[in-house]
């Protein structure tokens, strides 16, 4: 059934489960309905910088260089060769030569050898996850937004700002020891939901457009991810790799 919960409110808002991570077969295959998540580590943890370079498409590597901030330029030149040499492994190419496609509202997809991978890179903190579906159109796409929770003074003030009516209402409802987990639940999944369809937090879904499903999880302690996209098979069938086991 469709969810008709609003744009970040969580699907489930009991705890959300931890993602147990896998090292990838050497088949890389994915299956239609499938759901794949990858972990990336953005820090020094991740690839060596001079591996990453090479991998990077002439647009990324031109901003990188643009970035003046070296360990914000770090975590962004990681997580993006991460994001390539992912993709890459599912089309057998090489992560420097793939070429990505835009959608209506410039958000990029892969298409090689008559298949078409629906994808989506969230990066926060020293880490960043990777969701993949095969296909394109409205029934393949896929958000993702994962955060590093930590303390902030704001959360009423933003939630006024960003949230429906109905989950600022729920949100101050939260005992205040809860409302920290609360209001990042609440953000991944409207975070998940915009990036989804790629329209971005300030516009409006289009009419007729698919309200997607969300599911949170816990990539790893400290974090916490949603995950969107119109159907989402159950979490206990998710392939979830870690790129540094490759």
């Amino acid at each position: 059934m469709q969810d008709q919960r609003q744009p970040g409110e969580s699907q489930h808002p009991n705890d959300p489960e931890y993602l147990t991570w896998t090292a990838p077969s050497g088949d890389l295959g994915i299956a239609p309905g499938e759901l794949h998540l990858w972990r990336i580590r953005a820090d020094d943890r991740g690839m060596d910088l001079d591996r990453c370079l090479p991998r990077l498409g002439v647009r990324q590597r031109e901003r990188a260089l643009r970035m003046r901030h070296a360990p914000y330029r770090e975590r962004y030149i990681r997580a993006q060769a991460g994001l390539r040499t992912i993709l890459g492994r599912y089309l057998d190419s090489a992560p420097g030569s793939l070429e990505f496609q835009y959608g209506p509202v410039g958000k990029p997809y892969l298409h090689a050898d008559g298949r078409s991978l629906a994808f989506n890179l969230s990066t926060t903190g020293d880490l960043a996850l990777v969701g993949l579906r095969l296909g394109a159109g409205p029934s393949e796409e896929i958000g993702v937004d994962c955060e590093w929770v930590r303390p902030r003074a704001d959360i009423l003030a933003v939630a006024e700002r960003m949230f429906a009516p109905a989950v600022v209402a729920a949100l101050r409802a939260t005992p205040e020891s809860e409302r920290l987990a609360r209001f990042y639940r609440d953000w991944t999944a409207l975070e998940a939901d915009t990036k989804c369809d790629g329209r971005g937090l300030f516009r409006p879904r289009p009419d007729g457009g698919i309200r997607p499903m969300i599911r949170h999880c816990i990539p790893e302690t400290g974090y916490i991810a949603a995950i969107a996209s119109a159907s989402l098979p159950p979490l206990s069938t998710w392939r979830n790799h870690d790129l540094s086991a490759i």
